[in-house]
């Protein structure tokens, strides 16, 4: 592969080293698409004949279909993809399979086959996360009446309804699909053109060639062209940033499915056992996408880092840029997808919910804010008459709303009958109506308008 250059052949250490085919083998059919819409250009254009350019397509076509039969083999003497496919390509159609190279390099080659690969993950997660829209949606709208308590510091706070709180998952999740978006949009420009560094003499035509791939465009400078991995981390920035969504829901379902909360069965198709324990039933998927998310912020991690220092233009330490994406890929698309089956069938112990609604409180602020409509008294004095009323309720074991009127006139006189209507936790909810609020109705009109963005109808 290197020519004349070199008298004799890499060291074992060096070819162990050097040797990126067990992992870049999974750009194979991005280096195949490249490939070809290279040489239709280089046949347009008259760099190499039409009888070439066509030959050569159709033997990446044949190798392109036993990559897909047998798969990639894996000779670390060829180093990589590119060199295996133009290898296999060459015992294929002979020396012809040399002309392929003309006008591009390594360097271009991995930048556009490894941006059309990271596109194609962009993709996936935008659709992965769309169905665990849908899937929070629709549980949503079948809870958009069931009571439980909101926590603030896992300690009971307000009450709110369960659609309330899966459709602020909903909300997560759309912003991560912003994310994967936006990265799309700034990655979608071809290197191909390139070539090692400095663009190429040959009249090639760069923006048929991006075309050709389903970019915007050619990327304007040779030299970044062939360093940038910005689309990279752009993706592994937004893959951490859904990892985390995704722990939270993760969280979530662990502590509701654990026997002091209760306040859901998981399916057992996302559940284990125990090897001694017969009654234990573990929430092993919600536990390993909670881990995952770990892996995948080191992905990205490991990737900044190897980045940080390179001079213009390619370095070899760029190499490593494939093994942390490809990780984190396929670590994301199954933490979206075990979190959607979770979603989609949990069962919802909406009595075990309702009644932890009613302990530790819940409706107080509604109490202080009754003070403050009703009685005229500031928020700030309001606030600690509820507190002493709470601390005696505290003291009797009780319910707000079963202490007596006199026991509240006793602790302020402005209090009367019309409190009980604002102190039980369906009120509270019904209460609070302003835009993005747990009122169930409001509930129903955020769900609708996201089944209506969803293509729902």
């Amino acid at each position: 592969m290197w020519g004349g250059r070199f008298e004799g052949g890499p060291s074992a250490i060096m070819r162990e080293i050097n040797a990126s085919i067990p992992f870049d083998k999974a750009l194979w059919r991005q280096d195949i698409a490249a490939s070809k819409a290279h040489v239709a250009m280089l046949g347009r254009q008259a760099i190499v004949s039409p009888e070439d350019a066509e030959l050569i397509a159709s033997g990446l076509d044949r190798v392109a279909a036993e990559y897909e039969t047998s798969g990639v083999p894996e000779n670390w003497d060829l180093e990589d993809i590119h060199m295996t496919t133009e290898s296999r390509l060459a015992e294929l159609i002979g020396p012809v399979a040399g002309r392929l190279h003309t006008g591009r390099s390594r360097n271009d080659q991995v930048a556009t086959d490894f941006r059309l690969w990271v596109r194609d993950a962009l993709d996936e997660a935008d659709a992965g996360l769309k169905a665990l829209q849908v899937a929070l949606v629709t549980r949503a709208g079948e809870h958009a009446d069931s009571i439980m308590p909101g926590f603030t510091h896992l300690q009971t706070a307000q009450p709110v309804t369960l659609g309330h709180h899966l459709m602020a998952y909903y909300e997560m999740a759309a912003r991560d699909r912003s994310r994967f978006a936006d990265a799309r949009v700034r990655m979608n420009r071809s290197p191909r053109g390139a070539a090692a560094l400095a663009g190429t003499g040959f009249p090639i035509d760069r923006a048929a060639t991006a075309a050709a791939l389903g970019f915007d465009g050619p990327t304007a400078n040779s030299l970044d062209s062939v360093s940038d991995r910005d689309f990279a981390l752009d993706y592994l920035m937004a893959a951490s940033q859904c990892a985390l969504h995704l722990s939270r829901l993760a969280e979530e379902f662990i502590i509701w499915a654990s026997q002091p909360f209760g306040f859901v069965r998981l399916p057992d198709s996302l559940s284990t056992g125990s090897s001694i324990m017969p009654q234990k039933k573990n929430p092993d998927a919600a536990e390993l996408v909670r881990g995952h998310a770990g892996r995948i912020i080191g992905c990205l991690t490991a990737l900044m880092i190897t980045m940080k220092g390179l001079p213009l233009a390619y370095s070899k330490d760029m190499q490593d840029d494939k093994p942390p994406v490809v990780e984190a890929a396929g670590l994301l698309t199954l933490c979206v997808a075990a979190m959607t089956g979770m979603v989609e069938a949990t069962t919802f112990r909406t009595d075990r919910m309702r009644a932890a609604a009613e302990l530790g409180y819940a409706p107080a602020t509604d109490l202080a804010d009754w003070l403050v409509r009703q009685a005229g008294i500031p928020f700030r004095e309001a606030h600690h008459i509820t507190g002493a009323a709470v601390k005696l309720a505290e003291s009797r074991g009780a319910a707000l709303d079963q202490l007596s009127i006199d026991d509240l006139k006793a602790i302020d006189a402005r209090i009367d009958d019309r409190v009980y209507a604002a102190l039980s936790v369906e009120a509270s909810v019904a209460a609070r109506v302003s835009h993005g609020g747990t009122a169930p109705g409001e509930v129903r009109k955020r769900v609708a308008e996201a089944r209506g963005a969803l293509g729902l109808g």
